[in-house]
């Protein structure tokens, strides 16, 4: 082979063109990187930490192949330097053209980035991002993925960071992919079956670093991606320099060990560049009209309120997200991908929602995401909410926002709200049609990142987001909280007690819900955000998970615990099972006389029945009754034609499990307390 001495004598030949990225090859290392208006292309090899490059080597014209260009350098040590890019070609902003050949650019292919490495360090100088080559050798050995279906999941949504953090977590890493690994038995033994990651992609933290009352506020969060294919750096506890993510591999290896699948939160719907005062680092200085949607006049679009938007239906950009997610799939094994602002995935390259988004029907009909879970966030911050209506050719799934809504505000005793209720527990089949959507859509959650804790949201009437130094203006005002009658922390028992009965009542009715049900990090010991419900730059006691609380509230959090094992050990509740031989429909919904079908009326008692037999022939039947009232209720159940009902839970009680009690319902006749919820199992 013919090689060319280039500057510094190394010499390079023509590359692999369908190899983006930085490829270790035999006795050379492979350079792809593509710009569909860029008249020049140079490398630049930096050694590591240093800001300025000891090489810089221009990509010869006939190594360039339609908008590609490639090459190859012999005898590079990967150990040995860290790369960026500078590309020259047209400027003119007002068509979206804005190259600049002194700067430096982050390789959008990037396995690895520096600069960025020791969390809330900001290095200075703009040359801070630049890429390593990673080696691709780790051994997963002959494990194999849960392939959990998703009616079976019990999603739990987590910070990597927030997770292990506070000293209370006592683990050997804390905030780190490894300090997480050291709590997986206690989320087993909660369990929980699949964990969904808050972003892990590389992003900057330090981004918008600001301090209020003394306090450093960060990016805590991570939705402002830097590099869609390299892991956070700060997130591994140990060096990890010319390795391919080995800390999360392993981390990712042992969820599976366990049974427990992973599903990242992905951020596609914009980038850290942020708009025409942002950064520029990456996709402004490669393409920066084909990255980003933008006006006639060449200003960015916001449709997700950080300033840019990511055109991802420009082939280009598809391809990009594609070969990231099968990248992600297949290198470390991920099982599944929560989309962030999924409506943006819809729009056209002018911001219009698409009829049939190409980038969504790739997605579902991709090979290699065959089996991986679709999560959609259907709305963005442009007003587009496409919750119950996702395009989604029976693979999608979404979070669902209306039984968030709908079930807060019943749980919290507003009126009015019987039938809503009832559709959501049902799986909201007036959203989700079985027959077009299969029974796979809804992913049902009261609280997430977003928003109150549960705690919270029965601690607060209003948000309190005073820290975040925006005088309490940011956040959602719409919260259907209720304080039960007195804001924030208090001393008064009866408070106290109540918000304990109200938060077991909302995990019972999560539950006991059709769909996959999502909790978040902590919720199951009730945490608290001190009710803030955006804190997304509190990198502190605000949102690092208290893990004390687990010991102060023992009882409610061995009652969440049963409540998803129960769930999990009656598979009645999650799929329809083969029919009953007693007769009972496998799902129908009741008030305090059973079969009243009338929903529409102001009451406040709702009762759900699910009835089936298993594959060993046993019956399955249980039934869950919500008493949303302020006063007693009379309730009669469901008449069976054999056998009795078996008292399994009343939240009434502060020790609400009465399983191992054996109080039967020999008449079916039950008192139930003011805003409770009991439960009973079928005893044929």
């Amino acid at each position: 082979m013919k090689h060319n001495n280039t500057t510094g004598g190394y010499q390079i030949s023509p590359g692999m063109y369908e190899l983006n990225g930085a490829t270790k090859v035999e006795g050379a290392v492979n350079f792809t990187i593509t710009s569909t208006k860029a008249t020049y292309c140079e490398l630049a090899l930096f050694h590591r930490e240093e800001a300025e490059p000891y090489a810089v080597i221009p990509f010869p014209k006939e190594y360039q192949i339609g908008h590609v260009f490639s090459m190859m350098i012999h005898g590079l040590d990967i150990e040995e330097f860290e790369y960026a890019y500078r590309m020259d070609g047209p400027n003119c902003p007002e068509k979206g053209e804005v190259f600049n050949s002194e700067k430096y650019l982050l390789d959008p292919y990037a396995k690895a980035v520096v600069g960025q490495s020791k969390w809330g360090v900001k290095q200075q100088g703009e040359n801070s991002y630049k890429a390593r080559v990673v080696r691709q050798n780790f051994d997963w050995g002959k494990q194999k993925r849960p392939n959990l279906p998703m009616e079976e999941l019990i999603i739990y949504e987590l910070h990597v960071r927030g997770f292990t953090k506070d000293p209370s977590a006592k683990v050997e890493a804390p905030g780190t992919f490894a300090g997480l690994k050291e709590k997986i038995p206690y989320l087993k033994d909660l369990g929980v079956n699949a964990v969904e990651m808050m972003p892990i992609f590389e992003f900057d933290e330090c981004k918008g670093h600001r301090a209020e009352d003394g306090t450093e506020l960060l990016d805590y969060w991570g939705y402002n991606t830097v590099c869609f294919f390299s892991p956070n750096t700060s997130y591994a506890n140990a060096v990890e320099y010319n390795r391919e993510g080995t800390e999360l591999k392993e981390l990712v290896q042992e969820f599976h060990e366990n049974g427990m699948e992973v599903i990242l939160d992905v951020v596609f719907n914009h980038t850290a560049e942020g708009n025409e005062d942002g950064p520029f680092f990456s996709f402004k200085g490669i393409d920066n009209n084909v990255y980003y949607m933008l006006t006639p006049e060449g200003y960015y679009y916001n449709f997700s309120g950080c300033g840019n938007t990511l055109n991802c239906n420009h082939p280009v950009v598809q391809e990009m997200i594609l070969n990231c997610l099968r990248y992600w799939t297949i290198h470390y094994r991920i099982d599944g991908f929560r989309f962030d602002l999924a409506s943006i995935l819809g729009r056209n390259e002018d911001g219009t929602p698409m009829s049939q988004p190409p980038l969504l029907k790739n997605l579902a009909f991709d090979p290699i995401l065959g089996k991986v879970k679709l999560i959609a966030e259907a709305w963005d911050a442009g007003g587009m909410y496409q919750v119950g209506n996702f395009p989604s050719w029976n693979r999608w799934a979404e979070w669902n926002g209306k039984y968030r809504d709908d079930m807060r505000s019943f749980l919290k005793g507003d009126a009015g709200k019987l039938e809503a209720a009832a559709l959501r527990m049902m799986g909201s089949p007036d959203m989700y049609d079985p027959n077009t959507r299969g029974r796979d859509a809804s992913v049902n959650f009261l609280n997430c990142h977003d928003g109150f804790t549960l705690y919270d949201m029965y601690a607060y009437n209003q948000k309190h987001n005073e820290k975040n130094g925006w005088k309490n203006t940011d956040g959602d005002n719409n919260n259907l909280s209720w304080n039960c009658g007195e804001e924030g922390e208090t001393k008064d028992r009866e408070v106290r007690k109540l918000r304990i009965r109200m938060m077991k009542n909302a995990c019972a009715a999560l539950m006991m819900s059709r769909g996959t049900p999502m909790l978040f990090s902590g919720d199951e010991f009730a945490n608290t955000q001190f009710g803030n419900n955006n804190a997304y730059c509190q990198d502190n006691e605000i949102a690092w998970i208290d893990w004390t609380q687990k010991d102060t509230f023992r009882e409610f959090h061995e009652f969440y615990r049963y409540m998803i094992h129960f769930r999990k050990e009656n598979p009645v509740i999650y799929a329809e099972q083969e029919s009953s031989v007693i007769g009972l429909p496998p799902m129908s919904t009741h008030k305090a006389n059973p079969w009243d079908p009338d929903l529409s009326k102001e009451e406040r008692g709702l009762g759900i029945l699910y009835a089936g037999k298993l594959e060993d022939q046993t019956e399955d039947i249980v039934y869950a009754f919500f008493n949303t009232n302020w006063e007693q209720m009379q309730i009669q159940l469901p008449a069976l034609t054999k056998g009795s009902w078996q008292l399994i839970v009343d939240t009434a009680y502060e020790e609400s499990v009465l399983e191992g009690k054996e109080i039967y319902l020999t008449n079916g006749d039950y008192l139930l307390n003011p805003r409770s919820v009991m439960i009973c199992k079928a005893i044929i």
